[in-house]
């Protein structure tokens, strides 16, 4: 009886050092995948949320700055006819 109880407990540390393994080698997947898919990312010079933002928004001044100028001298214009 204490033969079929040790080979179980042998069985039951077997298991749970193998889910221990899978588990580290899951982790180190996650961990190689991750990286390849920053690098990746990296080499592709795709910007940033602030970056877009920031040069959005001075796209935005030059064309509100454009449209002020355009009206300024449609007035001058209009003034010399």
């Amino acid at each position: 009886m204490q033969t079929k109880g040790k080979i179980f407990d042998d069985l039951s540390q077997l298991m749970t050092n193998a889910m221990g393994v899978a588990q580290g080698a899951k982790q180190e997947a996650e961990t190689a995948v991750s990286s390849m898919l920053d690098r990746w990312l990296a080499d592709r010079d795709f910007v940033t949320r602030e970056e877009f933002d920031a040069v959005r928004a001075m796209a935005q001044k030059a064309r509100e700055e454009n449209e002020a100028l355009k009206a300024r001298l449609d007035t001058l214009e209009k003034g010399q006819n």
